[in-house]
């Protein structure tokens, strides 16, 4: 005779693994679904990859480019054959925008990540051997941070760097210089956060186990205050192009023939009156490429945040009791 009361191995194997599948919700998952279920953050996202597309292969759609000049075109508003304008000297504005744009664009992508790996890294380093080594780390640390970063950017990209700018060109100069000077005041909150940490039983017992320095860093220490790092990236991409666009602004920072967006705005502010679209056209890339980057950084902000309640619900494995209990 069949036992009716008789469990089925197999079948609670099977429900088990239906409300694991259902239930457990990674914690990469549910910030993603944070993040997409936020719409402002959604269009900042957007609007970001689409001026970054833009810039990288706007070019193929216009036969001029940012050295060609059209003696017949001078000045000209927008029109068919030149889509945004031309400038004062003839050359067509969307060419110089799309070169403009992708330069702005890999300053603050490679000032952003670098300057939070470096951060990173010194941070953690400081925290985990402490004592002599942190107290000369931090030496060095407020030593740079008290440094006039103006008066380095306007030398090194000027006459005192000379040397240098022939071998380098002024774009490639800034992100070196940009990064000397942007990774001190992370480096410093990552250093507290990570002395926390240091404190923590999973530390405590990978120190005792002999796990090398390099690998406690790298698998417990950075890995915890990677909610602070993302959003330190958004904030440092951000800085580095509102940086670019002032220091070229006031003559500091890109040089021509190489072009920026703080160069078109700085050469147009003079001539806004005469030429406008020369002015507004970068400007107006320049609001859309930092505003998409600060709704992206509120957007990150909040799907960090662990008292979101936007994480989903899991109605499968519910659906699946409610009808075998039937």
């Amino acid at each position: 005779m069949t036992n009716l009361n008789a469990v089925d191995p197999a079948a609670v194997a099977q429900d088990a693994h239906l409300e694991s599948a259902d239930v457990v919700i990674g914690k990469s998952t549910i910030i993603f679904r944070r993040f997409m279920r936020n719409k402002t953050a959604v269009a900042g996202l957007v609007i970001f990859l689409a001026l970054t597309v833009f810039s990288f292969v706007g070019g193929f759609f216009t036969t001029w480019d940012k050295e060609t000049i059209d003696p017949f075109n001078i000045g000209m508003p927008p029109s068919a054959e030149h889509f945004l304008g031309t400038s004062q000297a003839g050359i067509d504005l969307y060419a110089m925008t799309v070169e403009g744009t992708r330069i702005s664009i890999l300053i603050g992508l490679i000032v952003g990540l670098v300057s939070v790996l470096i951060a990173a890294v010194y941070g953690c380093t400081m925290a985990y051997f402490g004592g002599k080594v942190d107290k000369v780390m931090l030496f060095v640390l407020e030593a740079l941070i008290m440094m006039p970063a103006l008066l380095v950017v306007a030398v090194a990209t000027s006459g005192g760097g000379a040397g240098l700018k022939r071998d380098l060109p002024s774009w490639l100069l800034l992100i070196i210089v940009l990064l000397v000077f942007s990774w001190m005041g992370t480096a410093r909150l990552i250093r507290s956060l990570s002395m926390s940490l240091m404190q923590r039983d999973f530390v405590k017992a990978a120190q005792y186990m002999g796990v090398p320095p390099r690998r406690i860093v790298w698998r417990h220490l950075v890995p915890n205050i990677g909610s602070l790092l993302v959003l330190d990236i958004t904030r440092g991409v951000t800085g580095a192009i509102l940086a670019e666009v002032a220091f070229s602004f006031i003559g500091i920072g890109i040089k021509v023939p190489d072009v920026s967006l703080g160069v078109l705005i700085g050469g147009a502010t003079s001539q806004v009156q005469t030429f406008p679209w020369m002015f507004w056209v970068p400007l107006t890339v320049m609001f859309l490429l930092t505003g998409s980057l600060a709704m992206m950084n509120d957007g990150l902000r909040d799907a960090f945040d662990p008292s979101s309640s936007s994480t989903g619900k899991a109605r499968r494995a519910r659906k699946i009791r409610a009808e075998k209990s039937k």
